[in-house]
């Protein structure tokens, strides 16, 4: 679910529990909406608001948690690679053509990684290693040292690349949505009975309209932007990618 489809769901849903609530208002006999009837619909609305308030600091919380994890995962891609790079620069120049693979996995990896999370692939299918990986992890186990320093280093890289690799697949593994379909969908019927409820009760003129478009709006709004951080590769505040592409210095 995109958080454009969220914002307008949302918004054209409530605008139509208002008017729902406007007819039903006009359409009602006046002595039905008062006394014990009009207390029990507003501590029912009362009630559902108190839920809804809860189900939104959950999707705050879920979509937040989403992003900081898999923010965290490309940092962590991205440091790696420097310490990876900056090792086998120690070992010598037996391992250039490891670290000449090292530049050119990195851009591709960030491709593929935005493209399954855009796609929404990413989560949804079997991980397969790329060829160009395959190829940088057996340069760097076809290294052959010849002293102890090259021999602790090489046992350091592999480390290291393990580490890239189990990166890689938290960011494939936690690719799929924060926030289920169902959850938003009983969310915004709970925001349907709400604003009927409002309107049910006001009488319809030129401040209640503009009122009800405001505070729908303002709720769509923040849906939107929830929405929006459950989907860190993608929308206005998706994860930045400008330092994995500026991670590495050429080769010298």
């Amino acid at each position: 679910m995109s958080s454009t489809a969220a914002f307008l769901a949302s918004f054209v849903s409530i605008l139509f529990g208002a008017a729902m609530g406007m007819v039903l208002k006009r359409s009602l006999p006046a002595e039905l909406l008062e006394g014990g009837s009009k207390e029990a619909i507003r501590l029912g609305a009362g009630f559902l608001s108190t839920l809804a308030a809860l189900v939104i600091g959950l999707m705050i919380a879920s979509a937040k948690n989403t992003y900081d994890s898999q923010n965290t995962n490309i940092r962590q891609l991205g440091t790696n690679a420097v310490l990876v790079d900056q090792m086998l620069t120690q070992y010598g120049p037996e391992a250039r053509a490891a670290r000449t693979l090292l530049r050119e996995i990195i851009p591709s990896a960030t491709a593929r990684i935005w493209r399954e999370n855009i796609s929404g692939k990413g989560g949804g299918s079997a991980f397969v290693v790329s060829e160009m990986a395959e190829r940088f992890y057996r340069a760097v186990e076809g290294l052959t040292p010849a002293n102890a320093e090259q021999t602790s280093l090489k046992s350091r890289i592999i480390q290291l690349t393990t580490d890239m690799g189990r990166t890689r697949l938290l960011v494939f593994t936690q690719g799929d949505d924060a926030i289920p379909l169902p959850f938003f969908v009983v969310l915004v019927f709970w925001l349907v009975v709400i604003f009927a409820s409002f309107s049910l009760f006001a009488e319809p003129g030129l401040i209640v309209v503009a009122s009800t478009l405001v505070f729908a709006l303002s709720v769509s709004s923040a849906l939107f932007l929830i929405v929006d951080l459950s989907h860190p590769f993608q929308g206005f505040m998706q994860i930045s990618n400008h330092h994995l592409h500026m991670v590495l210095p050429k080769i010298e």
